[in-house]
C-alpha cells in the first residue's frame, strides 16, 4: 500500500533557518538534518506536491512573542539574536510557488495561515521535518493532528537538543498523532513506491 498519495500530501519544513544551524543537536547534527531534508525537498518537488517553509520570527522587540505570558517569566532571558538569525537557509530556498509560514510559538498552526495553504492546495496528509523534534515540529504535528491531517514524521530529517529530547517524542507522542517513518521511505513515497502500510484516512 503507499504511503501516501503524493497529489495530496504537502511537505512541511520547520526552521531551517539561520539560528539552528548555530548550536547543537542530538542525534542528528543541524548539517544532518539539513543534508536529510533537502533530499525530502528534491522529492517534493520532483513529485509535484506542494512544500511550505516554516521559520520563527519576531518583531526586532519581539513583542509579538509569548513573552507576556507567566508561563515565560519562568524561563531564561532571551537570546543574543544574531543577524539572520529567522532567515532560511539559502539551501532551500522556496522556489516562487512555495508558502512561507512565519511562526511565533511551537505550533506552526497557531495564528499563521498554514491550514488555509494547506486546504486550498487540496492537502490532506502532511510530511514534516526540520527542528527541533519535540518543539516545533511535535508542536506542529499535534496541531495537525487536530485538524484532521494525517502526519508522517521523517526521522533523520529531525533532530532536538538531546538525543533523549528527540528519542522520548519519536517513541511515545508521534506514534500516538501519526506516523514516524525513515527519510528513505519517505523519499520512496514521494516517488510512487509502495510499502506494506499506509497512513490511516
Amino acid at each position: 500500500m503507499p504511503l501516501f498519495d503524493p497529489a495530496t500530501t504537502a511537505l512541511v519544513c520547520i526552521d531551517l533557518q539561520g539560528a539552528n544551524l548555530s548550536h547543537g543537536a542530538a542525534p542528528y547534527s543541524p548539517e544532518e538534518v539539513l543534508d536529510q531534508s533537502l533530499r525530502l525537498l528534491a522529492a517534493a518537488r520532483a513529485a509535484g506536491s506542494l512544500v511550505v517553509h516554516v521559520r520563527t520570527s519576531f518583531l526586532p522587540d519581539e513583542s509579538d512573542s509569548l513573552q507576556p505570558l507567566r508561563i515565560e517569566q519562568m524561563r531564561p532571558a532571551r537570546p543574543h539574536r544574531e543577524p539572520g538569525w529567522d532567515q532560511l537557509l539559502p539551501e532551500v530556498a522556496p522556489t516562487p510557488t512555495e508558502p512561507v509560514i512565519a511562526k511565533r510559538s511551537w505550533n506552526a498552526f497557531h495564528g499563521s495561515d498554514l491550514d488555509v495553504q494547506l486546504r486550498r492546495h487540496g492537502i490532506t496528509t502532511i510530511v514534516l521535518a526540520g527542528m527541533s523534534t519535540n518543539f516545533g515540529v511535535e508542536g506542529t504535528g499535534r496541531a495537525a493532528y487536530e485538524h484532521y491531517y494525517n502526519v508522517v514524521f521523517a526521522n533523520e530529517a529531525m533532530s532536538s537538543v538531546t538525543a533523549e529530547g528527540h528519542e522520548f517524542s519519536v517513541a511515545n507522542i508521534l506514534p500516538l498523532i501519526g506516523v514516524v517513518r525513515s527519510v528513505d521511505e519517505v523519499v520512496g513515497a514521494f516517488a510512487g513506491s509502495r510499502v506494506n502500510d499506509e497512513v490511516a484516512v
